[in-house]
């Protein structure tokens, strides 16, 4: 699975990203700090199933703290976007061509609005943040119009001509962003654009690629630097319809992170709360943890919030533990509930068969509940924290 982090210029994206995965990247307060994309591991939280069958649990892929399973996700940070980024303006192709696999996007908004629309500086306050969640959602839309658009009547014409399928034709179109036939079928329904494609208008067109957007690319709203923000900005981001929005503080949980890598404090991501375990601390130092303590009194920081929302409301994915012994939960290697594998709610057995291995998948027999040690029919749904054996034909 991959998320993208996006938003126009020096709204925080890259500080979002170094605190979600602790990589070192580049960050400064001027537009196009990220010119090549970068890439990390960030994580989501899951009860581990080791307090549920008293054990003690080794993760082949992530950390186990306190009996939470951290599982990887990976993240990606763009470059920034301006208006008319579809045209190419600012970094907008190579923006946009970076987002073509993405799952799902995470949109870094400037809530105290003190960055203007190309990301340059301004007084706190002196943009609304809102034209900036419109802005970025049009700015998509149009690059997927812009893809159907090319040769469109003479598409068009060959689909009346031919009796061709509306959904495959376009579905082949967009299959280099990752666009399903679901998607596009889908996206008709909302959209309600229907019928010969021959007669759909110019409008017809931008409202059915606003729909895929919406479907191929969901997109959860990171509300940025709400420690300085004016609160109507973060209330009115809040209100918008059809939205997740998370109010984030990406500074405080990048500082929180570091100083816990460090063996400064005690610190799990996503946490209101740590502990000062460094008696080394320097005045500054202790001042800055002071300020984001009683920042942590009020709301989390939110980075860790936005990337676990994005995961499970809104790509809808589930968490299953698969073993190879359903008695003593482990893989071929003697590992304990050693992996966690983020899949789509409402898949299957053989679902999870092939996101193991095409081979598994190819050969699946049955497969074996560990708490009930039961056999599952193929019409199980799995259901988030379920540790399942997968049987194979021999």
């Amino acid at each position: 699975m991959q998320i993208g982090i996006v938003g126009k210029p020096n709204v925080g994206k890259s500080t979002f990203f170094a605190a979600a995965t602790l990589a070192n990247v580049e960050i400064a307060p001027y537009p196009f700090t990220t010119i090549k994309p970068n890439r990390g591991i960030g994580y989501v939280r899951r009860e581990c199933p080791e307090k549920y069958f008293g054990v003690k649990c080794n993760p082949n892929n992530a950390q186990c703290m306190d009996g939470v399973r951290f599982i990887p996700v990976e993240l990606l940070d763009v470059a920034g976007l301006v208006p008319d980024a579809w045209q190419g303006k600012g970094l907008g192709n190579a923006f946009l061509d970076d987002l073509r696999q993405a799952d799902a996007l995470i949109h870094v908004v400037d809530a105290s609005g003190s960055t203007d629309q190309d990301g340059n500086p301004v007084p706190v306050g002196t943009r609304d943040p809102v034209d900036d969640v419109l802005f970025l959602e049009k700015e998509i839309a149009m690059w997927i119009k812009s893809i159907l658009d090319r040769n469109f009547q003479k598409t068009a014409k060959k689909i009346h001509l031919e009796g061709l399928k509306v959904e495959s034709v376009l579905q082949e179109r967009l299959s280099g962003l990752g666009v399903s036939l679901a998607d596009v079928t889908a996206a008709m329904r909302l959209s309600g654009v229907f019928g010969d494609p021959i007669n759909w208008t110019d409008n017809d067109l931008l409202s059915l690629s606003d729909a895929i957007r919406r479907i191929s690319k969901p997109t959860l709203i990171a509300a940025n630097k709400v420690d300085i923000a004016p609160e109507e900005n973060v209330k009115r981001l809040m209100a918008m319809k059809d939205r997740i929005v998370i109010p984030c503080a990406a500074e405080y949980e990048l500082a929180l992170r570091k100083a816990a890598r460090a063996s400064l404090i005690d610190y799990i991501p996503g946490s209101r709360e740590f502990r000062i375990k460094s008696s080394t601390l320097n005045e500054r130092q202790r001042q800055a943890l002071e300020r984001i303590a009683h920042f942590l009194r009020q709301r989390s920081t939110g980075v860790q919030d936005a990337i676990e929302k994005t995961a499970f409301e809104l790509l809808q994915l589930v968490a299953v533990f698969p073993v190879e012994d359903e008695n003593k939960l482990t893989n071929h290697d003697g590992q304990v509930l050693p992996d966690a594998v983020l899949i789509k709610k409402g898949s299957g057995p053989q679902d999870l068969a092939y996101r193991i291995h095409t081979e598994i998948g190819k050969n699946y027999v049955t497969a074996i509940n560990a708490r009930t040690k039961k056999p599952v029919g193929h019409d199980y749904q799995l259901a988030d924290g379920d540790v399942i054996k997968i049987v194979v034909r021999k």
